[in-house]
């Protein structure tokens, strides 16, 4: 297999006027294509400021990040965009789901603004749907859909573009332990299905359980905690 994510002394520091506060400490990390990642760690570590640099969201203080073809540390916004269209799947704590659109049109919206025709667009999202259990919710709004159905959504949503990788930040954060079960069994399987690689930060130690590699960031660095047999490596 390819090395899909290769990052070398990655640093983050934030200055204020009163400190200069270090996250992120020469940290390495390589990811071959298809692994299921998962990194845990006491909040206020740096996972999540560590997903942000690995989505384009956040930039790195020093070091180097490479996702596939794109070198994310010398990007400019017209390249990250297209990486974050065409390269990666998102899915956070919160669904961030459009409050006026319909599930359907929540997993279809990524697609048809990256110039799949409509039709095309809406046919992949109704199967991502189907796939998530939600075939019979497709036409309801986020107000009218229990919180897992909406992170179910967000999980489709998260593959309409046929990303190369998913990243998951604390994606069972807001639910209660029954759907972070289920989500998370879900989000695994379909990545699965789907054969993308997965990077996901999480306090959830039974979720942690699921990835092929699990790591923990301590003192700024990342180091592998465990290597579980939720996954097939």
């Amino acid at each position: 297999m390819n090395d899909i994510i290769t990052i070398r002394g990655l640093e983050k520091t934030y200055v204020s006027a009163s400190e200069k506060l270090t996250i992120l400490k020469n940290l390495d990390l390589t990811v071959q294509e298809g692994t299921k990642v998962v990194i845990t760690g006491e909040s206020g570590c740096g996972k999540s400021t560590f997903l942000n640099i690995l989505a384009g969201i956040d930039a790195a203080t020093a070091g180097t990040v490479a996702a596939g073809k794109y070198m994310l540390t010398s990007l400019g916004e017209e390249e990250l965009a297209e990486y974050r269209t065409e390269f990666l799947g998102l899915i956070f704590q919160f669904h961030y789901l459009l409050k006026d659109f319909t599930a359907l049109e929540n997993v279809f919206m990524p697609a048809y603004m990256a110039g799949v025709p409509r039709k095309l667009a809406m046919e992949h999202a109704a199967e991502l749907l189907n796939d998530v259990g939600l075939s019979e919710r497709s036409g309801h709004l986020p107000s009218e859909l229990s919180g897992g159905e909406r992170q179910r959504v967000a999980v489709a949503r998260s593959l309409i573009n046929d990303p190369f990788l998913i990243l998951a930040d604390e994606p069972t954060g807001n639910l209660d332990p029954a759907n972070s079960v289920m989500i998370g069994n879900l989000l695994f399987s379909m990545v699965e299905k789907y054969h993308k690689t997965l990077i996901m930060v999480t306090h959830d130690r039974t979720l942690s359980t699921l990835g092929d590699v699990q790591y923990m960031i301590q003192n700024g660095r990342l180091e592998q905690a465990v290597q579980s047999t939720g996954g097939n490596t």
